[in-house]
């Protein structure tokens, strides 16, 4: 059984999607729940409300990690609220398309600074707060397209295929701390950022492709995050976990 009684959790890029999917599962299992969120004050406060409906704690914090202060100031604010970190999940993201033939270099700055420079940058933040706690747990949301690549959003892919390798040289430099860092890999899953890329037609053509037959439920990648996280998974690191009905199988 997964616990995590007693653990203070963040979830960066926690209001919305699987960032939210992991903050509830995350508080169902016992913990103290840190929310990060860009702007979208409703969404955030939703998903507190979720958790402390059921008899949870949560608090949420508006950074835009895009900006380079801002993965520690979540940190620092999270620490603030509920005292030193056992876990980190970075779950923000940015996810559009754009040609490589036409591709502005604001747009490919921008896709960077959001996906993978505040990863580096969240990391950095909480290492010392995992110190004083004699270890602990960092996963990102990468994404299939990280591990493939992606027409049309070559940003994108680089950006998560970089989050890849950030979290196995975090891996190797941190073992002797006993931090943990891993990935977590979605494909196609039913959010709000795939929804912008998915009209019916081509929802169709995906479910299609997927060798289980559907696109993902948030709850599924944040299953695996939670997995990563926990006592369970002590003896993982430097590992990514596809979570993608089988559609780019990996052996």
């Amino acid at each position: 059984m997964i616990t995590f009684s007693g653990k203070h959790l963040l979830i960066a890029g926690g209001s919305r999607g699987i960032g939210a999917a992991t903050a509830v599962l995350a508080a169902r299992a016992g913990a103290v729940v840190s929310i990060g969120y860009r702007g979208d004050h409703r969404a955030a406060q939703a998903t507190v409300d979720r958790i402390t409906a059921a008899g949870g704690r949560a608090s949420a914090f508006a950074h835009d990690l895009g900006e380079a202060g801002a993965p520690a100031a979540l940190v620092a604010d999270a620490i603030r609220a509920h005292g030193d970190l056992d876990g980190l999940v970075v779950a923000a993201g940015v996810f559009q398309a754009a040609d490589l033939a036409d591709m502005s270099v604001g747009f490919w700055d921008f896709t960077m600074q959001v996906n993978l420079r505040a990863s580096f940058l969240a990391i950095q933040a909480v290492i010392p707060s995992l110190r004083r706690r004699g270890g602990g747990s960092i996963v990102l949301y990468t994404s299939t397209a990280g591990q493939r690549g992606s027409e049309h959003h070559s940003a994108y892919a680089v950006s998560k295929g970089g989050q890849i390798l950030l979290m196995r040289s975090a891996a190797r430099e941190l073992a002797g701390d006993r931090i943990r860092c891993n990935c977590v890999a979605p494909g196609w899953t039913d959010t709000d950022m795939a929804a912008g890329e998915l009209d019916p037609a081509s929802r169709v053509a995906v479910e299609k492709s997927i060798p289980l037959g559907r696109i993902g439920r948030p709850e599924e990648p944040a299953s695996a995050a939670l997995f990563l996280l926990s006592d369970l998974a002590a003896f993982i690191t430097g590992s990514t976990i596809t979570v993608d009905g089988g559609f780019d199988m990996r052996g």
